[in-house]
């Protein structure tokens, strides 16, 4: 299902029109309605309420998807060194099962890296396909012999090979950590609703209208913003495998 907030361009555009429409629509409203001076200090406290609420929410958005791009770093560096401690500890095992583990390991580790690289979703299912039949092949080497000389050793090759496999699973897990729906509908309602407010405040004057469109320009590029850092493949700002890369390059350089 595709998601808009995939798109930070296509966020900042549609945030523009929609909030302009919003405005316009409020200065519309205002021309067939005159407010006394009363009401229209009271409507000031309700579009100063709303637009501090519409700050908070954008700034609690915000929090949530730096947090969430945060772990998607923290976590691509968790999964380098799980791969780089697995093959040091191949060293554990007899010569023969120690090879097949170090070559598939260099095998799932580019992998990983097409993983973080990938945009296109057919892409992305053929890089998990490979991703799992990898895993099972990776699996399979530590348990052979571990089952045919279950020594402290192979159990620690063993559990460094849980761990390679369970970050991997830690990182599928926050990438699919988004923002909920409910935020993105909730900002969306909110800065519609100030900037129709907005748009009903004005005067008549072309030059306030015309500082009306900073509002929408502000809280689109707030949206573009958010939705960048939140998709881990949309737009610019993105979870570079830059540890992976490393440790494909010192295991290549062996």
């Amino acid at each position: 299902m595709i998601r808009l907030n995939d798109y930070p361009f296509a966020v900042l555009l549609t945030a523009l029109v929609v909030l302009w429409l919003a405005v316009w629509t409020g200065s519309r409203l205002r021309s067939r309605k005159v407010l006394e001076d009363d009401l229209r200090e009271d409507f000031g406290v309700v579009l100063a309420a709303v637009m501090t609420l519409l700050g908070l929410i954008i700034g609690f958005s915000f929090s949530m998807a730096i947090s969430r791009y945060d772990d998607r770093k923290t976590l691509e560096e968790a999964e380098a060194n799980a791969i780089g401690t697995e093959y040091l500890r191949a060293d554990l095992l007899p010569t023969a099962d120690a090879a097949a583990v170090r070559a598939l390991l260099v095998r799932y580790l580019d992998q990983r890296i097409a993983f973080y690289a990938a945009r296109d979703k057919k892409e992305l299912q053929m890089i998990d396909a490979e991703t799992a039949g990898l895993q099972a092949d990776l699996w399979s080497a530590v348990r052979t012999p571990a089952l045919a000389q279950p020594t402290p050793l192979t159990a620690l090759v063993v559990s460094g090979m849980n761990d390679v496999l369970n970050s991997q699973g830690y990182t599928q897990a926050a990438w699919w950590n988004r923002i909920p729906r409910a935020a993105w509908v909730l900002m969306t309602v909110v800065a519609i609703a100030a900037n129709v407010m907005l748009g009903f405040m004005a005067k008549r004057a072309e030059s306030e209208r015309t500082l009306l469109l900073v509002m929408p320009l502000l809280v689109g590029v707030a949206l573009a913003l958010i939705a960048d850092i939140e998709s881990p493949r949309g737009g610019v700002i993105r979870v570079q495998p830059q540890n992976l890369i490393a440790l494909a390059e010192s295991l290549k350089a062996r």
